[in-house]
């Protein structure tokens, strides 16, 4: 009997993580279903669907669902990638201001997992993978409700393994450190890292992990795809890896 392929949602599919991730499963031979408030600008393949939607809305993210319905009725594996961040201090952060991170990388996932659910079950169980930060376990000034959205969505990936593992469902969770995405080099914009170049900002960010440098998207790809390929981590549930070139490693009085 002929292996029936294997079937992706992955949200901010159109940011730098998330383009790493869609690219790699669909090279492992994976159909995806992207999620993203913007539209592709490039010619789709054809185990890809493209849906649009703002996953801080809760509308929107039945209507996500709704429309992944026309594709599927299973998900092997669900990755919760997108995120916004608000780089202020928390005297300067506004309450709209949290409400929007806390919809956006913490509550989208509590809905969405609730909607996931079924198709899972019909798959069979599968694999949930949030991408949370170092933030969620090491933080700094002037970003206090993207750490504390991240630090809330690691404990929600600790209760939904022991809660899913039933279903076979594995849900674990991936902390990036820097990476080179368009996130990193907008918040090197808003004034907080002196007034040097984007291009040193990083560099100066670089030197501060084991590595020497900041991480490239497709490598919190290949860390998420582990997590989400059921022969690679089957006996992983609940988990948190780190992903950020040693930065948590050091002391910061080294």
């Amino acid at each position: 009997m002929e292996e029936r392929q294997r079937i992706a949602l992955v949200t901010g599919a159109e940011g730098g993580i998330g383009k790493a991730v869609v690219s790699l499963f669909l090279d492992k031979g994976w159909r995806v279903i992207g999620v993203d408030r913007r539209s592709s600008k490039e010619k789709l393949p054809d185990d890809y669907f493209a849906v649009e939607g703002d996953i801080s809305e809760p509308e929107q993210i039945e209507s996500i669902f709704k429309q992944a319905e026309n594709v599927t009725n299973v998900l092997d594996a669900v990755i919760n990638n997108a995120a916004i961040q608000v780089s202020k201090s928390i005297l300067d952060t506004t309450a709209e201001e949290w409400d929007l991170t806390m919809a956006s990388n913490l509550r989208s996932v509590f809905l969405g997992v609730k909607l996931a659910h079924p198709f899972m079950v019909t798959a069979g169980g599968g694999a949930i993978v949030n991408v949370s930060s170092v933030h969620a376990i090491a933080t700094s000034a002037n970003i206090s409700a993207y750490a504390a959205s991240k630090g809330g969505l690691l404990a929600l990936t600790r209760a939904m393994a022991i809660e899913f593992a039933q279903n076979e469902i594995r849900v674990n969770a991936v902390l990036p450190g820097a990476v080179d995405t368009p996130m990193l080099r907008n918040s090197m914009k808003r004034g907080l890292f002196g007034d040097s170049t984007i291009n040193s900002r990083i560099d100066n960010l670089a030197s501060k992990t084991v590595n020497g440098r900041v991480g490239a998207p497709r490598e919190i790809a290949n860390a998420i795809y582990f997590l989400a390929d059921n022969d690679q981590s089957s006996f992983m549930t609940g988990q948190a890896l780190v992903v950020d070139g040693g930065a948590t490693a050091r002391l910061s009085t080294e």
